[in-house]
């Protein structure tokens, strides 16, 4: 898992999110096509558990992972419910949020030298970003609404959780595992 030098990368626990990935993928598309990323495994719309990861997690490192995941049970979640950020990130926040909350909580305890996004947030909100908030392109919380169309609510399940490598030109999933299988 190593990074170019100049551009470096960062692994991420997530939970894929297959009914909102042709959106968000597009979005990748358009605001940083380098993260587009050519793996069929990796999962562009996504409820992020941990990140930053481990950048080059050892062999223990993977089966504490494995082990977590497979304590969780498989669990359904709804998207519908869009809010932004103080930064102007659109997002949708998963309900019940409470299995992604616990979750992240039993990961962050097993890997406390890596807090929640680096630790910038006293508050970790599960969401699954969509879009960033901008007069000038004229995105909003309801014109994102509306692009997304039919799609919400969105009546998800949480199967998998994987550790993906964030890189331009290298964004890939380096492992996965099935929730509630040891």
């Amino acid at each position: 898992m190593d990074s170019h030098p100049g551009h470096p990368g960062h692994t991420v626990l997530q939970v894929a999110v297959p009914a909102l990935e042709e959106f968000v993928r597009g979005r990748y598309a358009h605001y940083d096509p380098a993260y587009v990323s050519p793996d069929p495994a990796f999962s562009h719309a996504h409820v992020t558990v941990l990140g930053p990861f481990v950048d080059d997690p050892s062999p223990t490192d993977l089966a504490a992972v494995a082990g977590i995941a497979a304590a969780t049970e498989p669990f359904g979640f709804v998207l519908d419910d869009l809010h932004t950020f103080a930064d102007g990130l659109v997002h949708l926040r998963p309900e019940p949020a409470a299995p992604f909350d616990d979750l992240t909580a039993r990961v962050h305890a097993a890997f406390p030298e890596h807090p929640p996004y680096a630790g910038r947030f006293d508050l970790v909100v599960a969401h699954l970003t969509l879009d960033v908030v901008s007069d000038e392109a004229g995105v909003s919380v309801a014109s994102t609404r509306a692009a997304l169309g039919p799609v919400l609510p969105a009546r998800c399940r949480a199967e998998r959780l994987d550790l993906a490598w964030y890189e331009p030109g290298r964004s890939r999933v380096l492992a996965s595992w099935r929730l509630g299988e040891g």
